[in-house]
């Protein structure tokens, strides 16, 4: 079995790129895909991003005497799982909701595309959530707007980026756009979206990751600090899978021998125990005693210093004696804790004698030359090896015998306890009636345990079976499996555990029972739907050849939409659902992470297009913050209605409320 290693990716601080003349004096358009797991950033005139980073921020803690941390944005966390609980998103699951966060993204962006003037005069085309709130549009327009100055702003879909992008034929087709917090299912009718038919399934890869990550973490709660977040997502995203038929693929790995072909092995990180020199031994030894002298040191000038303080108030609140001010030292003596002034000469002396016993320490301690602990003994080897090739495996065969004996023995006692828990065993049955011997009510002394064959009564029934393992034979053990492992190369593969070995997880069912939860919610606790039974929902809500051209033409983008096995469920899903003999096409985009970003920047480049498409300030000053330009890949725009105010003169539709009495007959 192979034996694989998390890469443990460290991230790179992205670069602060150059704001060149040409692309300052043409106001080229910035390309935003405001993804809710990852952010890309880039030129119209760039054949890919600039920027892909977590959309993310975390403000590290503030250290005593020092200022505020620097607020770290996406690629500059490099070290995430240190402040994991720490991360802060712009995003209530797909919908961005806290402005300023999203402005610290914002201030990252423009930052390292080299932007150095006061406003950004360039138009911006974003990608926002479907169906998204116009409150949460207004935000985005009022910050672009009013905050950065950009002349003009346009708003599209993702997931219909996407489809545009690698569609066929672009008028027809379901999409099945799986994000970070949730999957939608859109169907396009004649090249416009149907809002009205789309539904969302709030399941998404933060689901299935968080779904693994505490598999996992039960599975080995050992390893638990060890198998982190950012572990999970590697698993998630390099060796899960979607079972294309998930009772069947159980069934598979409840065979041994296709549990051993198929499971796949990872080694955790782990130490082993260092190989230091002797001189290296008492280095570090001569350094802990060192900082244990420098600690104990600071904590009796601590002390001193305390009770020099004490000690000065309490001559002070004797000297208001001396002096005849009665009032006051009554005062002080209460105020110090005191039950009457009997005590103020007794506790000066204590605190007096206190302070000389710590200032004889100090004296001591600094007087004392440099203490070093003395070296320990070394552990000589009671065997010694012989120098004939047949005397060292009868050797050898010796030690192991040796070992095996010990390792029997302890068996025999475990086996024992294992039999005095139970109830219907010969040992329980003993240890039962020599119990029920000593029970018995006979007038005599009661002597028990004073002679020596008592105590083999007690060895008797004990409840570890007469012995246990000692510390003397766990020392003769160690020193055994020592002199095998120097002198013995196949004790290694006789079972013994390999150094690493306690710290490998082995995952098997884990890789597809995750990604299951597209199709099966109620695996993590939500009370939905699937995605086979949404897309059944959705196509039955159209005549049978509406149906037949969605279901030809299913297009499936988004980060999950990498996962192996993906299409291959979706089409074994449809083929249950749609009647027999129906059409099927389903397609995967070719770069699911990225193919929005390449549309968004194809279409950014199409200047009348997107003049045409987008909000200006004029418009958004006129209009209202919330309004949309509606094109073939943006959001429908609903106006939000009016607030409803009152009106004088005018009588709403109230139902008057009549006062009857009521009698009520009293039983």
């Amino acid at each position: 079995m192979d034996i694989l290693e998390f890469r443990d990716i460290k991230v790179s601080p992205d670069q602060f790129f150059t704001y060149l003349d040409p692309i300052k004096n043409s106001n080229t358009p910035i390309v935003i895909e405001n993804g809710s797991y990852n952010c890309r950033v880039g030129w119209a005139t760039v054949e890919k991003p600039l920027m892909v980073f977590k959309n993310c921020l975390a403000k590290p803690r503030k250290e005593r005497g020092k200022k505020d941390g620097e607020m770290q944005v996406g690629n500059d966390i490099l070290n995430i799982e240190a402040v994991r609980f720490q991360l802060k998103t712009q995003f209530d699951r797909n919908i961005v909701t806290h402005c300023e966060i999203q402005e610290h993204i914002f201030n990252y962006m423009f930052s390292h595309l080299g932007i150095n003037t006061e406003t950004i005069n360039h138009p911006i085309i974003i990608t926002e959530a479907f169906m998204n709130p116009n409150y949460s549009r207004s935000c985005m327009s009022e910050l672009l707007f009013e905050c950065y100055g950009v002349p003009s702003v346009c708003y599209a879909v993702d997931s219909i980026l996407s489809y545009r992008n690698e569609s066929k034929n672009g008028n027809t087709g379901l999409i099945i756009s799986c994000g970070y917090y949730s999957t939608h299912v859109l169907p396009i009718i004649d090249g416009a979206i149907d809002a009205k038919h789309s539904r969302r399934l709030d399941i998404g890869g933060y689901h299935i990751t968080s779904y693994l990550h505490r598999l996992l973490q039960l599975k080995y709660p050992v390893h638990f600090a060890a198998i982190t977040l950012s572990r999970t997502e590697e698993l998630l995203h390099e060796h899960c899978h979607v079972a294309v038929d998930y009772l069947e693929e159980l069934r598979k790995w409840s065979d041994g021998d296709y549990y051993d072909q198929n499971i796949k092995c990872f080694q955790l990180p782990y130490t082993t125990q260092s190989s230091l020199t002797p001189e290296q031994q008492k280095e570090r030894r001569r350094e802990l005693a060192r900082r244990l002298i420098e600690i104990n040191a600071r904590k009796r000038e601590e002390k001193l210093a305390e009770d020099e303080e004490q000690l000065n108030q309490l001559l002070a609140i004797q000297d208001l004696q001396e002096e005849g001010e009665e009032t006051e030292f009554q005062k002080a003596v209460s105020d110090f804790g005191l039950n009457n002034s009997d005590d103020l000469p007794k506790m000066i002396g204590q605190i007096q004698a206190r302070i000389e016993k710590t200032r004889q320490k100090i004296v001591a301690a600094n007087t004392s030359e440099d203490p070093i602990t003395e070296e320990p003994k070394q552990k000589i080897m009671k065997f010694q090896t012989p120098k004939g090739e047949e005397d060292f495996k009868s050797w050898v065969e010796g030690v192991r015998r040796k070992r095996e004996e010990i390792l029997e023995k302890r068996a025999i006692r475990r086996q024992r306890r294992s039999d005095m828990a139970k109830r219907k065993t010969a040992a329980s049955f003993e240890r039962m009636r020599l119990i029920s011997q000593l029970a018995r009510n006979e007038k005599r002394d009661d002597d028990f345990g004073l002679r020596d064959e008592d105590w083999d009564v007690y060895k008797a029934i004990n409840k570890e079976g007469g012995d246990t393992d000692s510390e003397g034979e766990t020392e003769k053990l160690l020193e055994l499996e020592q002199v095998l492992k120097a002198h013995d190369p196949s004790f290694w593969s006789e079972g013994i555990e390999a150094p690493g070995e306690t710290h490998r997880l082995h995952v098997g069912v884990e890789r597809f029972r995750a990604p299951e939860l597209l199709f099966q919610p109620s695996m993590f606790g939500c009370h939905q739907a699937g995605l086979a039974e949404v897309i059944e929902y959705v196509l039955n809500g159209y005549d049978e050849d509406m149906a037949n051209q969605l279901s030809k033409e299913v297009f499936i983008t988004g980060g999950l939409a990498n996962l192996p096995g993906l299409k291959d469920r979706i089409i074994a899903e449809l083929t249950q659902i749609r009647p027999f003999r129906s059409q099927l096409g389903v397609h995967v985009a070719s770069n699911p992470s990225l193919s929005a970003w390449y549309k968004a920047r194809d279409m950014a480049r199409n200047l009348s297009w997107l003049k045409s498409s987008s909000i200006t300030k004029e418009d958004f000053t006129e209009k209202g913050y919330e309004y949309l330009k509606e094109h073939c890949v943006s959001n429908p725009y609903t106006p939000s209605p009016a607030p409803i105010t009152q009106i004088e003169g005018v009588v709403q539709n109230t139902p008057n409320i009549v006062s009857e009495e009521i009698e009520i007959d009293v039983i």
